[in-house]
């Protein structure tokens, strides 16, 4: 559990020595509390104190890094329950499940398809991060199909295996490249496979069917020298699954449980495409570290990504764009210029529907902080002022023949103050970006 300030204060030497570049030993507390500075600066402090104060510094959640470093998946080291509380830090993993039962060629498709999984939205690349190949047949066939995957995809790898001797040679061949190890129903081999992540040097998946079994699960790998773990309770229906995951999170942020403080990983195992996306968007919701799910069709990822994307922002930081002049097409100096705010998904909104009306066009993005057009007038961050002073910072007068500046049919009540400010004449658009292509055409 994090101490408080006064809590660090007690076990300070409190010579105030002023060693550590602050007044006090209070105030060196108070800092460390905020993790504004390194117990390090304080030359006195003695092994105890030490050990109590890396201890309590260390994060509830464990980080678990999967992969290699130029493509690596990093989860855990959440700090809170709810996203308005402060943020969540690392995105939950996607992945898709592949059966060592397919032949080479299927295989190979599949593990390319899901390696093209990537899109742009608001600015942003997404993608998804993982391929989960499980063994149905012999240890032989199971290298065979982890070599031809690992081969043609860059994704990070998980291996689904219960046996030993399939996962030595497969964690062999993949030395280096930190594949997860998912053994979903391990048994009396569990000491062994914990013993292969321990001197492979990989993180593990530990399963039991309730906290309290897991619990006593992790320590037991703990003890093998496994020090990064998953965790999963099993196959459940959806509201059992969700109160395991809300569970394992309580424990390890409200009740400092150690051997829970691990990222959580859940399947989807569901015939109906839609019904898997949805479960799917549950977990990553609620709380699940790393989501395997068997359908890979593009529109399933790219809901979830998108999901995803909304979910990991911070809610205190909104996704913002460069304020600048945007030419988008051909545009040049007869083209109309539309002004909107630096927020990435209005930006990206009004850029979808001015690409489609093919008319070149130029967009000025205002400096609004990254708020949204009526949020941002309502907290008067786009005003007339505002956006005088942009079309002046982006010589915008110089760079079209005319003087005529396109505004968001929310905020027309501004135009008769923009116009006597910035000297251009005002039109007044639409209130919806589904009607800039019309609008445009007609302008």
């Amino acid at each position: 559990m994090a101490l408080s300030g006064l809590d660090i204060y007690k076990l300070l030497p409190k010579t105030n020595c002023k060693e550590c570049g602050f007044a006090t030993c209070l105030a060196f507390a108070m800092q460390l509390a905020k993790k504004a500075v390194s117990i390090e600066k304080c030359p006195f402090l003695s092994e105890d104190a030490k050990k109590m104060l890396e201890a309590s510094s260390l994060p509830p959640i464990k980080l678990v890094t999967i992969g290699q470093p130029d493509r690596k998946l990093e989860v855990g080291n959440e700090t809170v329950l709810f996203r308005h509380e402060e943020k969540f830090h690392h995105p939950a993993g996607i992945g898709f499940i592949l059966q060592d039962s397919l032949s080479d060629e299927q295989l190979a498709k599949k593990a390319q398809a899901i390696d093209r999984l990537q899109f742009e939205r608001v600015g942003q690349k997404i993608s998804v991060d993982l391929v989960a190949l499980a063994q149905t047949g012999s240890a032989e066939r199971f290298l065979k199909a982890v070599q031809l995957v690992s081969r043609t995809t860059t994704l990070s790898m998980a291996l689904v295996s219960n046996d030993p001797a399939a996962l030595q040679p497969a964690l062999e061949f993949l030395k280096g490249k930190k594949p997860l190890i998912y053994p979903d129903a391990a048994g009396e081999n569990i000491s062994r496979i914990g013993g292969l992540a321990a001197s492979f040097k990989v993180p593990m998946v530990a399963v039991a069917p309730d906290l309290d079994k897991l619990s006593q699960l992790t320590r037991e790998l703990n003890s093998l020298g496994v020090q990064e773990l998953l965790l999963d309770t099993g196959k459940k229906p959806l509201a059992e699954k969700i109160w395991d995951l809300t569970q394992l999170r309580r424990q390890a942020l409200k009740k400092s449980n150690r051997s829970l403080g691990y990222p959580a990983l859940a399947v989807v195992d569901c015939a109906d495409p839609y019904e898997e996306v949805m479960e799917a968007a549950t977990y990553i919701s609620k709380y699940a570290g790393i989501v395997l799910l068997k359908g890979d069709a593009p529109w399933q990822a790219l809901a979830l990504l998108t999901l995803r994307q909304n979910i990991y922002t911070d809610p205190q930081k909104p996704l913002q764009i460069e304020p600048k002049l945007y030419p988008i097409g051909n545009a040049g100096a007869a083209s109309p210029v539309l002004v909107t705010t630096n927020f990435s998904l209005s930006y990206y909104t009004v850029l979808g529907e001015v690409e489609a009306s093919r008319v070149p066009s130029y967009i000025m993005s205002v400096d609004t902080e990254g708020m949204s057009v009526l949020t941002a007038w309502a907290a008067e961050k786009f005003t007339p002022e505002k956006i005088t002073a942009s079309l002046k910072k982006f010589n915008v007068a110089d760079t079209v023949s005319h003087r005529n500046l396109v505004i968001p049919g929310y905020v027309a009540v501004m135009s008769g103050q923009l116009e006597e400010d910035s000297g251009w004449k005002v039109v007044v658009g639409p209130k919806e970006a589904a009607g800039i292509p019309s609008f445009l055409k007609n302008l």
